[in-house]
């Protein structure tokens, strides 16, 4: 069998009409791999569309409207346990959670907020995934070395993660005061002398003009904006057109949060790269004060569902929540720390800063 059938084959339960095999009837899902639909009884294969890719919305459409439903083209499970809200195809079932495993999920009538533009297919399998979490926690140097053994992820579930990508052309003008560090020579009272670190502080003003393309901002609460990033590049500028298809053996989450608020992150982001840009130009050992007025135009937006592979590494009980981004196979979340290590590298440094302090003393005298 094709390694395709592993993923079929779990979701054989999850029809949807017309993702049935023309020639057995049988299920057909997407495959990453292949970047059409695929039959893992038979191997027959129907193309997908993916010439068309997703284009950019203007920014009028999240300040005239949120409240879009979809319902029509999907439906969607909620979950009493931890919250999260699922979107599958119409006719699929949800059986349990993706985020957090339980069984404990009820169908709702509507589908709230914007229908995607577009989608990030998935580029990788599951087993792909999978073996690249194992990879990821023998990497965390503080977790116990019998989770780092034995991190396999239980219910390794593929859902695409609704999230707003921004572009916009933002002019600046700025001023402050930065400060570097100089040392003079100062006498001490036993005929010694020592180095005193002064600052010098200096005046800065300016314009600054920096375009912004694809700035990422998640629209639910289930994966935080730090994880997000740490998951890197999903290569959203070549995102599709949103089609019922690529949801086929997978899921969707339905966004909670809405564009206008994800925008406000958004410009929280770029004000801090444009105050990094600001500062780069600039030789300084310390901040007094940076004011930094910041005016957008050219505004626009993509709302996109991103491919993530979410599984729960159980350990001694509890389970550990991890992400794998479905386009580059990266993965973050969080693991067990062992008491000990901490312990063992405390105490390291803790000798390493003793030892210094005594030398240090010793110099000196």
């Amino acid at each position: 069998m094709t390694d395709d059938f592993d993923i079929l084959n779990e979701t054989k339960e999850s029809m949807t009409e017309v993702a049935k095999c023309p020639s057995c009837s049988a299920v057909m899902v997407f495959s990453p791999r292949k970047r059409m639909l695929v039959c893992g009884y038979c191997g027959q294969t129907k193309e997908i569309d993916l010439s068309n890719h997703a284009k950019e919305q203007p920014f009028y459409i999240l300040e005239s409207s949120d409240s879009t439903e979809w319902g029509r083209d999907a439906h969607v499970f909620s979950c009493n346990n931890c919250g999260a809200k699922t979107i599958l195809s119409k006719g699929e079932v949800a059986k349990s959670c993706p985020f957090c495993g339980t069984t404990n999920v009820i169908e709702s009538e509507e589908i709230p907020g914007l229908k995607p533009n577009g989608i990030v297919p998935f580029s990788i399998e599951k087993d792909e995934a999978s073996s690249n979490i194992l990879l990821w926690a023998k990497k965390k140097f503080f977790a116990p070395k019998a989770f780092k053994e034995s991190a396999t992820p239980e219910e390794l579930s593929g859902v695409y993660s609704p999230t707003f990508s921004f572009d916009a052309k933002t002019y600046s003008t700025y001023d402050g005061r930065l400060g570097e560090y100089y040392y003079e020579t100062q006498r001490t009272s036993d005929g010694k002398t020592k180095q005193v670190r002064k600052t010098r502080y200096f005046t800065i003003r300016g314009t600054i003009d920096c375009p912004f393309d694809d700035i990422l901002v998640r629209a639910t609460q289930s994966i935080t904006q730090k994880d997000l990033t740490k998951l890197g590049d999903f290569n959203s500028n070549e995102s599709y057109n949103y089609a019922n298809e690529f949801l086929y053996g997978y899921s969707a989450e339905t966004s909670s949060r809405t564009g206008l608020d994800c925008f406000r992150d958004a410009e929280s982001i770029m004000n801090e790269l444009i105050k990094k840009k600001i500062l780069s130009n600039y030789s300084y050992d310390v901040v007094d004060y940076l004011n930094i007025n910041v005016s957008y135009t050219d505004r626009s937006f993509k709302y996109l569902l991103l491919p993530l592979y979410i599984g729960h590494c159980n350990y001694k009980s509890k389970l550990y929540n991890v992400f794998v981004n479905g386009y580059n196979g990266k993965v973050t979340g969080k693991t067990p720390i062992s008491f000990v290590k901490v312990l063992l590298v405390s105490l390291i440094i803790i000798a390493i800063i003793a030892l210094f302090g005594i030398l240090l003393y010793y110099y000196e005298v």
